[in-house]
């Protein structure tokens, strides 16, 4: 550890933490910065995971999913031009982070891609509500002809009655 004190006062190296490993004291030279899988880059705060970061950043990508381009698309580029004009991050992010950001609403359905514009750059809007509800009872599965039956979703969708079919050894 002297050794390193000394290497430390020469600045000739610098502690850094790395998330994966918060006991343990990295070392790495003066000059260079950490790459982010050992700081966790812009997700994580004093090697913490910033859940209530993350959120805003979400609901301020949901807004401009709905309100830009009257809510008919938007592009990675576009959400990203904006985030930076609106100053919402308390860093620069890449386009690969606000891609990130974006798979995760595409992950939990809260935005969907609908196509590509005329540069080929892919469009997001809000995703659309999908329910399963339906008219039936779960004890009407177990009825023979179930089958059979025409089936009527809350939102419109009906699903017709199916052709039986038949298993052959």
């Amino acid at each position: 550890t002297k050794i390193l004190k000394h290497l430390e006062t020469r600045k000739l190296v610098k502690p850094v933490k790395a998330v994966t490993a918060k006991a343990k004291k990295l070392y790495m030279l003066f000059g260079l910065t950490p790459a982010k899988e050992i700081t966790g880059g812009p997700w994580y705060t004093e090697l913490e995971f910033d859940h209530e970061f993350i959120s805003e950043l979400r609901t301020f990508v949901m807004h401009c999913v709905r309100r830009l381009n009257g809510g008919k698309g938007v592009t990675l580029a576009e959400i990203a031009a904006k985030m930076k004009e609106a100053n919402v991050s308390r860093v620069t992010l890449n386009l690969e982070e606000v891609q990130q950001l974006m798979q995760t609403l595409a992950f939990d359905y809260m935005i969907e891609q609908s196509g590509v514009n005329r540069n080929g750059e892919a469009m997001f809007v809000a995703a659309r509500r999908v329910t399963t509800m339906c008219e039936f009872k779960w004890w009407d599965v177990i009825s023979p002809d179930f089958h059979f039956r025409t089936i009527r979703f809350e939102d419109g969708v009906i699903l017709a009655a199916h052709e039986p079919h038949h298993h052959t050894l």
